[in-house]
């Protein structure tokens, strides 16, 4: 008797041996392939089969080390050169010229009045996302509208013309291609999975040392610089300089879970330990509209709001649950939101069932829902939730360049609207007003000694903050009468205001 019992003790014990064997599995030690993003965006979903026992959690990549990452995806990394065209320069900023090479640069002295156009070469990194020649970088480096050409150089030393396919400034991605087979690529991977501390590698080209690798943490997730665009960075303290821009923010898992795009500075151009990279969820988005349609067109609803998170106060004042929801602040004439009655001081809580933590948080689900279809809206008025629709339609492309303010007015200038952002990138203190990029030579603005790089605080005694603004006042200006206007000029770290006045042509 004791012999068949120790024999089922036997079998039993050896049947836990193997089942463990079964059930814990040794990690995977080489990565599979790498997914091409437009495969991975645009293929169907296979229908889960209904599970017949307890199912294992499906194993997560393996932790590679740092050499292993690099030697992995340095092949995929690119050095980009593109020559573009830059207007003529009147009375200025120095050489660190704000338009000229990526967003690194700031202002720096004044400079003397160049006549001439001219052409100059950027440079930065890319990477491949497709074995067929896709590449992936910044807009900024590769701008539509003034880029003439892009040169491709990869690690092995191939060089190659690139076409530009599409760029986005709103989340400053752009889209090139190269006529080339069997590339090496890198695997766009779930920036929705990355946690604050967890170890990063950059890699690209930074102040000419080309295929730079440098690693460091991530400090922060949803970080928000601009109030304008549609990025929603990951901070990382991994070394990241000018000739970074466009390459991948790596994971430990050999993905890329970021674009390398900006950098916080404190008068000057190097790193700090302050980066910001463009999350890869945001890019696989963006890639695909770029290869389909050249450009990302989003959904548009016509509402200012609040660009702050709420206030106690405010929670109070309009009677909400939580402390989470965008403020409407004015609503647009002849907007979806007008048609769909919303009204200022409407609180905008939730988007197609899902809760609106602010009002960065709303343009992001608004931008995501192609124009033409509908909406459904929950907003809190006077302490009560009332459910509305909206059919969105197509927000205005952004412009790539400095935007003439008028097309049948005009005083010689070409202006961009000032963010947050953008003043932090050209190492200015003001935030709001038009920047001037660009004076004509002969122009009303020119004889009055406007320059770029000075910024329009005032227009006729009223603050403008979009080309809009300063465009109604032109076209309410008769050809001939003069507009007021303030000026600031920053330089060495002190700014200085002036009054000027140009006649309207």
């Amino acid at each position: 008797m004791k012999r068949y019992a120790w024999v089922a003790v036997s079998c039993f014990t050896l049947g836990l041996l193997v089942a463990g064997l079964v059930l814990v599995r040794e990690p995977a030690k080489d990565q599979a392939a790498p997914r091409d993003v437009f495969t991975v965006s645009q293929a169907a979903a296979p229908a889960a089969a209904p599970p017949l026992f307890a199912q294992t959690l499906p194993q997560e990549k393996a932790t590679l080390d740092f050499v292993t990452i690099a030697e992995r995806i340095g092949p995929a990394v690119v050095r980009i050169e593109a020559d573009r065209r830059e207007p003529a320069r009147s009375q200025g900023f120095g050489d660190e010229w704000p338009f000229g090479d990526d967003f690194f640069r700031f202002f720096n002295r004044p400079r003397q009045q160049e006549p001439e156009s001219g052409t100059v070469q950027v440079g930065g990194t890319g990477f491949f996302i497709t074995a067929d020649g896709y590449i992936l970088t910044n807009n900024h480096l590769v701008e539509k509208d003034k880029t003439t050409r892009v040169a491709v150089t990869t690690l092995a030393g191939s060089e190659y013309q690139a076409k530009i396919v599409g760029t986005d400034p709103g989340t400053d991605l752009a889209l090139l291609k190269i006529e080339a087979k069997g590339l090496p690529f890198a695997e766009l991977g779930d920036s929705a999975k990355v946690k604050v501390g967890e170890w990063v590698l950059a890699i690209g080209n930074p102040l000419g040392m080309e295929h730079t690798v440098t690693a460091g943490i991530v400090s922060y997730k949803g970080r928000q610089i601009d109030t304008q665009s549609y990025q929603d960075f990951i901070q990382t303290d991994a070394a990241i300089n000018r000739g970074n821009s466009g390459g991948p923010l790596i994971n430990t898992r050999g993905e890329v879970v970021g674009i390398n795009s900006n950098i916080l500075t404190e008068g000057f151009a190097g790193n700090i330990g302050i980066g910001f990279a463009i999350p890869s969820n945001i890019a696989k988005k963006v890639v695909v509209q770029l290869k389909d349609k050249g450009r990302v067109v989003r959904g548009r609803l016509g509402v200012q709001t609040y660009r702050y998170d709420l206030t106690e106060g405010m929670v109070k004042q309009y009677k909400l649950k939580a402390k989470a929801g965008a403020l409407i602040s004015s609503v647009e004439p002849d907007s979806p939101a007008e048609r769909a009655k919303l009204r200022q001081y409407d609180v905008i809580v939730r988007v197609n069932g899902e809760p609106v933590k602010n009002s960065d948080d709303l343009r992001f689900k608004i931008a995501d829902i192609p124009p033409g279809q509908k909406v459904d809206l929950v907003v809190v008025r006077d302490g009560e939730e009332v459910k509305l629709s909206a059919v969105v339609d197509e927000l205005e492309p952004e412009t790539e360049k400095g935007q003439v303010a008028s097309a049948d007015k005009d005083i010689g200038v070409s202006v961009v609207a000032l963010t947050p952002n953008s003043a932090r990138r050209y190492g200015l203190r003001t935030t709001e007003g038009l920047l001037i990029t660009e004076v004509r030579p002969g122009s009303e603005a020119a004889r009055e000694n406007l320059a770029a790089g000075m910024i329009i605080v005032e227009v006729n005694r009223k603050r403008v903050t979009a080309v809009r603004d300063f465009e109604d006042i032109l076209k309410r200006t008769a050809s001939g009468d003069e507009v007021i206007l303030l000026v600031r000029q920053e330089a060495d770290g002190r700014s200085q205001d002036f009054i000027a006045t140009v006649k309207v042509r």
